[in-house]
Parts: C-alpha cells; sequence; structure tokens
C-alpha cells in the first residue's frame, strides 16, 4: 500500500461535522443523546462487518471503530469548543486512519508487510506531529493576544520550536521507514541501503 492511499483513508474514514457546527454548546440531554447515536451507529457497523470473513472483516471493523472514536471526539468539540478539543479530534483522525491501514497492511507478507506498516505508523506520527505543533502555536498565539509584543515574539519562539519537534518526528518515522525496506536486501547491499538512510536522515 503506497503512502496516497493510507492518506485517502485517513481522510475518508472521518466523519463529516461542519467547522460551524463545532462552534455550538449542547445541552446535556442532547450531549447524552448524540453519543447514544454514535455508539448505536457502530453496533450496526459491526454486526454489518458479520458478513465478512478474513482479512475484509478486520478491515471493516477497523473502519466501524474508527469512525466511533473520530465521531466521539467532534461530539466532544461540539460540546465543549477549544483547541485542545481540536487536538483530540485530530489526534482521533489519526489513530482511525493507522488502525485501517494496519489491517490492510495483513494482506501484504514478509518485507512487503513490514515496509506498509511502517508507512502508515510514519503517517500517523506525521498526522500527530502536525496536530500537536498546530496546537502549540494556537495557544502561544492565544497567549499572546492577551499579552503585549515580547509575549508575541515568545509565541512565535514556541511555534518555532514546535515546527522543529514536528519535523524530528517526522524523520525518525520515515528514517524507520527507509530501515524497513533495507531488509530486503542482504549483505554489502543491505550495509549501503542503510549507510544511505542514515546519511539522508542525519543518523549517526
Amino acid at each position: 500500500m503506497n503512502k496516497f492511499n493510507i492518506s485517502a483513508i485517513a481522510i475518508a474514514i472521518s466523519f463529516a461535522f461542519s467547522a460551524g457546527a463545532m462552534a455550538q454548546t449542547l445541552s446535556k440531554d442532547e450531549y447524552k443523546t448524540q453519543k447514544t447515536g454514535i455508539t448505536e451507529e457502530y453496533k450496526t457497523a459491526k454486526t454489518a462487518c458479520g458478513s465478512f470473513a478474513a482479512n475484509v472483516k478486520d478491515v471493516c471493523m477497523a473502519e466501524a471503530k474508527g469512525r466511533e472514536n473520530i465521531a466521539k471526539a467532534e461530539l466532544d468539540a461540539r460540546n465543549k469548543p477549544g483547541l485542545q478539543a481540536d487536538y483530540q479530534v485530530r489526534i482521533a483522525r489519526a489513530e482511525a486512519g493507522f488502525l485501517v491501514a494496519k489491517e490492510k497492511c495483513d494482506d501484504k507478507a514478509g518485507n512487503a508487510k513490514d515496509i506498509c506498516v511502517k508507512e502508515a505508523k510514519s503517517l500517523e506520527t506525521t498526522a500527530k506531529a502536525d496536530a500537536k505543533a498546530q496546537l502549540k502555536t494556537a495557544e502561544a498565539h492565544k497567549a499572546a493576544n492577551e499579552k503585549s509584543a515580547k509575549a508575541h515574539s515568545k509565541a512565535d519562539q514556541k511555534s518555532a520550536d514546535a515546527r522543529q519537534d514536528a519535523v524530528a518526528d517526522k524523520r525518525d518515522a520515515e528514517y524507520a521507514v527507509a530501515k524497513e525496506k533495507c531488509d530486503a536486501f542482504s549483505s554489502d547491499a543491505k550495509n549501503s541501503c542503510l549507510a544511505t538512510a542514515k546519511a539522508r536522515y542525519g543518523k549517526s
């Protein structure tokens, strides 16, 4: 499975709650009713998966669970809007995408499967790193808006640090994929592959 397909899964699995809806807060009864609805939808989807077999069933179950988790995160964001709630929605989407992609990797075998899983994990790590960077940046600028120009400067520094951390996380994840691909080779070819990967990603 290539990165495009895994990314498409991560996008397609999310529920279509509008940005406008997330700005609303719900009454206690509305929240309870919608949460119950999400649980019921998951149960229905889970039952439907029973008509499949083998890995197709596993993928179906992963998709159902992923949709449930995303829906719950988005419901919480609608109920109590905020930067942290938005962050949790992004994390739920990243984890759901990985859950489905990992199950799809079971259709492969050997090194191809290992690479598939590593690529899926790399995309999850990238999505989570981006989500964390966005959260830190938003938090920093929110605080800066309440303070002086000096605070804005500090916020910019925090944003830069967050972006650097995200870049480091992505580089580590991509290096893990590159190393896994080297396992397809042996002896000198494998050593050469590993050396190239280390040089490319700045590993000693």
